[in-house]
């Protein structure tokens, strides 16, 4: 009888875990639980970048830390992911192992991820720096982004009144829509507070080679840049500008004690406020939206804090005015904005509006030259 009794049970508790799963042994939507969700995430780096990908893993740990999930469970990370054909394999593996979210964080990520999307209408997907999920339309696609411009507007502060050759260089990834966009933003804060300055821009045509990103940085400072500002998954541009005795501001991460004799501040997100976001509504059965954005009033966005031994007085004045505007909804990208060829791209007082979540002011403007 005793036999039967633990025979019966485990039937029970096979038809039990079978009620609760699709045919191939995944959890349904509607039986998630914090304690049972799966959840991938797939990185163009490793943690040991102590940029990017660190920080991305760092909103990974928020959430999990918020919502009782356990990471050595029920999170898979994939590292160094970046050909497309990585990624898709990511992606089955992932599948494979049970995941009912996979999220993406590098841009190069979008068009494998649209295509899992459409293959596995029962898994979430989101792709972070993405722009392909509003045209998709899939219930199961999803783009986000941080407001990233706010905080580089106000870290160009910072860098405009450091310097004292009026010349700043910019280390960029690539000439995409995002990088253009953040290094657009940095510029008009220092234009706000120092109106003769003038910025030189390189790119890696990489978002993480250290030793590439190092000689961009001092090819920049060869040409005067007296205050470096970057785009990469690295601080090795704030390593080289210590090293030349220059300054520099960080980005992704808290660069002050890699560099605390060069760095300013660095712009940064806080991941976690749209993972908690995502991953609760997501579990709890709510709809999550397709296309997301928030910036510095809701956390996603911040200014790490000053470095006393490297800003001049008055930057942390500045910032705070500056900080107030945009949080009661000042537009960074108000006319009048010319190119660097003349072109009048906004008329004074218009407003230039991104469309979706991922950055994509496209125009080199006046003051900032492209250095090939």
């Amino acid at each position: 009888m005793k036999k039967f009794a633990l025979l019966s049970l485990l039937v029970l508790a096979i038809a039990a875990l079978a009620a609760c799963s699709n045919d191939d042994g995944r959890i349904a939507p509607e039986d998630l639980t914090f304690d049972n969700v799966r959840i991938a995430f797939i990185h163009p780096g490793g943690i040991d970048d102590q940029g990017y990908t660190y920080r991305q893993h760092q909103g990974t740990l928020a959430m999990a830390a918020a919502l009782g999930i356990c990471p050595d469970e029920q999170i898979q990370n994939f590292w160094n992911i970046l050909a497309p054909g990585d990624v898709t394999a990511s992606i089955a593996e992932a599948y494979d192992w049970g995941a009912n979210l996979i999220f993406a964080t590098s841009f190069g990520h979008g068009l494998p991820m649209r295509e899992a999307a459409a293959e596995h209408p029962d898994v979430m997907f989101f792709h972070a720096t993405g722009n392909l999920a509003v045209e998709a339309n899939l219930p199961n696609f999803h783009n986000y982004f941080g407001n990233m411009s706010q905080a580089r507007y106000l870290s160009g502060i910072a860098a405009g009144l450091r310097t004292e050759t009026n010349v700043l260089g910019f280390v960029g990834a690539f000439p995409n829509g995002e990088v253009i966009t953040g290094l657009t933003a940095f510029f008009l804060g220092a234009r706000s507070v120092n109106p003769d300055v003038e910025m030189y821009v390189m790119f890696m045509g990489a978002w993480n080679n250290p030793a590439l990103e190092g000689q961009i940085a001092q090819a920049l400072i060869d040409r005067g840049a007296d205050v470096l500002g970057q785009h990469a998954d690295s601080p090795t541009t704030q390593l080289t500008a210590q090293a030349a005795g220059v300054w520099s501001v960080g980005y992704n991460n808290c660069m002050i004690g890699a560099a605390p004799d060069a760095t300013l501040t660095s712009p940064m997100f806080d991941w976690s406020v749209y993972l908690i976001y995502a991953v609760r509504e997501t579990v709890e059965g709510r709809p999550v939206r397709r296309d997301f954005i928030y910036g510095l009033n809701e956390g996603m966005v911040l200014l790490t804090e000053l470095n006393p031994r490297t800003v001049v007085p008055g930057t942390a004045e500045a910032i705070a005015a500056a900080e107030q505007a945009l949080r009661a909804g000042r537009n960074i990208f108000t006319g009048p904005i010319y190119s660097n060829t003349g072109e009048q791209l906004l008329a004074p007082g218009v407003e230039w509006i991104e469309p979706i979540s991922a950055p994509s002011w496209d125009h080199f403007i006046e003051g900032i030259t492209r250095v090939d």
